[in-house]
């Protein structure tokens, strides 16, 4: 993937410069840009980091890269805030930005404090741009295999970096949309997005495609957002990001006794794993979920190890 306009264009003219003469082949297959005060401006790729050079190019060597100043950061937060950093504190007490195009972008420096919690951060000392990918396509097999006929309460697993909200997006966009091929009517969707990282909204716009029918709550706690939905939005189907513990799991009770379909997520290497943790033990016991899907990334991102029906 080459960067976009929409990243591109939040960079002072030092960084735009030398990523501008770096070879696009050498920029393909970026996920991440690292930005650190006082230190080499970094790109992160699948088959692991590189500096980027004062000229240009890439290198495992950080005495010919370009050195990032504070001001570069300053800059940086100006530009993606349209200078006016108070109109996102809610955003910035949460740690991150959303980009147009769904790129978010990680912030970190000196947090201010209130009696509610963190207010604000200050002080940035460095970003960390992470690309926003989506694959279109990469569920139709699993939207196939479980929901043609008809949707079944389910829940994807896996260890950090293995894809499952990159399969619970397009999932989303699969049965929001509808799929004559595969079979599927379009239903009414309400996502849940916590942390921003399913639609990824830029001012409250979904920028990753979820779907036709499918309505957003960005940055709202999961508790409180599945019975505001419930609520206000008639939902078919509720999705939700990296679920656990017991509030969640009285939220989506009572998802489930208003006839509501459960899709979600959450962090575990195994079923075995996942069935003894608090709030998921009670959930698995109480049959909240028919499907149990396990990924890992043996083939990369994705891999779909196994496909578990309890029901």
């Amino acid at each position: 993937m080459t960067l976009t306009k929409e990243i591109m264009e939040i960079f002072p003219e030092d960084i735009a410069s030398v990523l501008k003469r770096t070879d696009p082949n050498d920029i393909r297959g970026t996920q991440e840009i690292r930005i650190r005060a006082n230190k080499p401006l970094m790109i992160v790729k699948s088959d692991g980091d590189f500096f980027i050079r004062i000229n240009g190019g890439i290198t495992h060597n950080s005495d010919y890269a370009y050195i990032v100043e504070i001001q570069d950061i300053e800059r940086i937060m100006q530009r993606m805030t349209n200078y006016s950093l108070y109109s996102f504190e809610d955003e910035l007490r949460n740690g991150y930005l959303t980009l147009k195009g769904g790129h978010r972008v990680g912030i970190v420096g000196r947090t201010v404090l209130s009696n509610e919690g963190i207010r604000t951060l200050k002080n940035i000392s460095a970003l960390n741009i992470r690309i926003a990918r989506e694959i279109k396509g990469c569920s139709d097999e699993v939207v196939k295999k479980i929901y043609s006929d008809g949707i079944k309460h389910t829940l994807i697993i896996s260890p950090p970096g293995c894809g499952k909200t990159t399969l619970l997006r397009d999932i989303i966009r699969n049965l929001s949309d509808g799929n004559n091929k595969l079979n599927i009517k379009g239903y009414r969707i309400g996502v849940v997005d916590e942390r921003g990282e399913i639609a990824a909204c830029h001012q409250g716009i979904p920028q990753l495609d979820v779907g036709l029918r499918t309505d957003v709550l960005d940055a709202c706690p999961k508790t409180l957002g599945i019975y505001m939905l419930l609520r206000s939005m008639g939902p078919e189907i509720i999705a939700v990001d990296e679920i656990g513990g017991l509030d969640d799991a009285k939220a989506l009770h009572d998802a489930l006794k208003a006839g509501v379909k459960i899709i979600a997520t959450a962090h575990a290497g195994t079923f075995d794993e996942i069935k003894v943790r608090t709030g998921f033990k009670e959930m698995i016991e109480n049959n909240f979920f028919e499907v149990i899907i396990v990924l890992n990334n043996k083939r990369g991102p994705g891999t779909i190890e196994k496909i578990i029906k309890l029901t």
